[in-house]
């Protein structure tokens, strides 16, 4: 938040403290008559990955087009004046939650930018941790930004490689990037993929009737009927041409650490990340909870939606009755702009209520995916002690979160994170809980195939809860430096 400005989504914030925000989602298709269309329905599917705003580019062989507004995409994306607007069978689209640059227009992707070959559009899922540190090197060189995104950084990096063909300029740039992303990129004739060396950020490769497709996750390639190929590799760039397909690995082979997040909270259910349902894994993490942190109580009670899973996982490794004990109102978001004091004092009650007859008198096990900054957690537990709960006792489908994000990932600072700053029984005070546990981080490693957490050679990015980051922070290291001048904000 900037200037002291309340925005809907900084008072989704104020309600939902506990939610980690989701980064973005990318979307590409190259050769189809229907490729905005297609993008718009397979941006609706990952729309769970941002909510602030989306973007369709197109190029219809002579020319590229443009739509990008602030909003959900069935708001601005589903009327046929837009859609026919944006003719041509190639196309790239995004759904944004900013975690850099401010949620204003100029920051909505695809950005797009005319190179002396042609013009080129892209976006991306993820954040640059070098992002601010390039961008005020190339500031200080003379480069002209529009927009406060990073993503502008990788325009700017492909404008002055000085090497002559647009795959090679594409791989300058991002040879020049830390941190975590999968980027899609568009021009007259590729249609042109990347993943971070790590893999960090996921993104798959699709094919509907012929027509290669580049998404975040396989539920964009569900929702539109097409077959799922394989993930784009860690450290891979893909090219998709009318001739074909061809891959890069112009950072080397290396072991891949793709975000454990993706598995415990961002990724749709239905999804397929890394050969593995989402939702199974979200069950495992619930039903090894159960195994590590049992519980005697009557119910257990998922915390909606994203602890369903998890929840029903523990209740069939507890042998405990699975029930709804909180109903979710998935309508409230943007029904109070400004809300009284009032209104923000009920907090969690416009978004959840109890279930009063499946809690009333009985000992309640709340599952829920994470806990971040324990606000939300704690309502939720008056809520059911309003209900009649006679104990309450939470569990958590993930380990303690106490290290901030740089990937992508809108964390807070860590002084605001609630296992930060205490201990188990102190965050168990903070909430008003009758017993809290979270799931081991050797749990979350069993949970997904494994014996355990390998220390030296980690299978996944996890450090929200190790502090183990396996890229370098530059910007962070840099932050003196990067504290940006004046800029202008748009009002309207």
């Amino acid at each position: 938040m900037r200037g002291g400005e309340k925005t809907a989504s900084t008072i989704d914030l104020e309600m939902e403290g506990d939610t980690l925000r989701e980064e973005c989602g990318v979307f590409g298709i190259l050769g189809h008559d229907d490729a905005s269309a297609i993008t718009a329905l397979g941006l609706h599917a990952l729309q769970h990955r941002g909510q602030e705003a989306s973007g369709i580019v197109t190029y219809d062989g002579d020319q590229f087009r443009s739509e990008r507004h602030l909003g959900l995409v069935g708001e601005k994306f589903t009327n046929k004046e837009t859609i026919d607007q944006l003719r041509g069978p190639f196309a790239i689209g995004h759904v944004r939650y900013s975690t850099t640059g401010e949620p204003a227009l100029r920051n909505v992707q695809p950005l797009f930018a005319e190179l002396d070959g042609g013009g080129i559009a892209v976006c991306h899922n993820g954040n640059f941790t070098n992002g601010l540190t390039l961008r005020r090197q190339l500031i200080k060189d003379g480069a002209i930004c529009q927009s406060t995104s990073d993503s502008e950084v990788v325009l700017q990096l492909i404008a002055r490689s000085r090497h002559a063909k647009i795959v090679d300029r594409f791989i300058d740039a991002i040879s020049q990037m830390e941190g975590g992303y999968s980027l899609v990129a568009l021009t007259p004739k590729k249609l042109i993929g990347a993943r971070d060396p790590f893999g960090i950020r996921p993104l798959v490769l699709g094919d509907l009737n012929g027509a290669p497709i580049l998404a975040s996750e396989t539920c964009a390639l569900d929702i539109i009927g097409a077959k799922f190929i394989r993930e784009v590799e860690n450290g891979e760039v893909v090219v998709c041409t009318p001739a074909g397909i061809e891959s890069y690995f112009p950072f080397g082979k290396r072991p891949a650490r793709p975000c454990i997040f993706e598995y415990i909270y961002f990724s749709r259910p239905d999804s397929v990340l890394g050969g593995r349902s989402v939702y199974d894994v979200r069950k495992s993490f619930g039903q090894i909870l159960a195994q590590e942190s049992p519980v005697d109580a009557d119910v257990v009670v998922p915390v909606p939606d994203s602890g369903v899973p998890s929840a029903l996982g523990f209740a069939r490794e507890s042998g405990m009755p699975f029930e709804l004990g909180i109903i979710r109102n998935h309508y409230v978001g943007r029904t109070f702009i400004e809300p009284t004091q009032q209104i923000r004092t009920l907090g969690v009650k416009l978004k959840h209520s109890a279930n009063r007859a499946q809690i009333e008198g009985k000992r309640v096990v709340l599952v829920d995916d994470s806990l971040v900054r324990g606000t939300t957690s704690l309502k939720i537990v008056e809520m059911i002690r309003e209900a009649g709960a006679r104990e309450v006792h939470f569990r958590l489908a993930s380990p303690p979160i106490k290290y901030s994000d740089y990937y992508g990932i809108d964390t807070p600072v860590r002084e605001k994170l609630l296992a930060a700053k205490y201990d188990l029984s102190g965050m168990c005070n903070y909430i008003g809980a009758d017993s809290l546990a979270f799931l081991s981080v050797d749990g979350v490693y069993r949970a997904m195939g494994y014996e355990g957490r390998d220390n030296e050679n980690p299978q996944f990015t996890d450090h929200c809860f190790t502090g183990d980051y396996p890229t370098p922070l530059t910007d962070l290291n840099n932050e003196d430096d990067n504290r940006q001048a004046p800029r202008l904000v748009e009002v309207g």
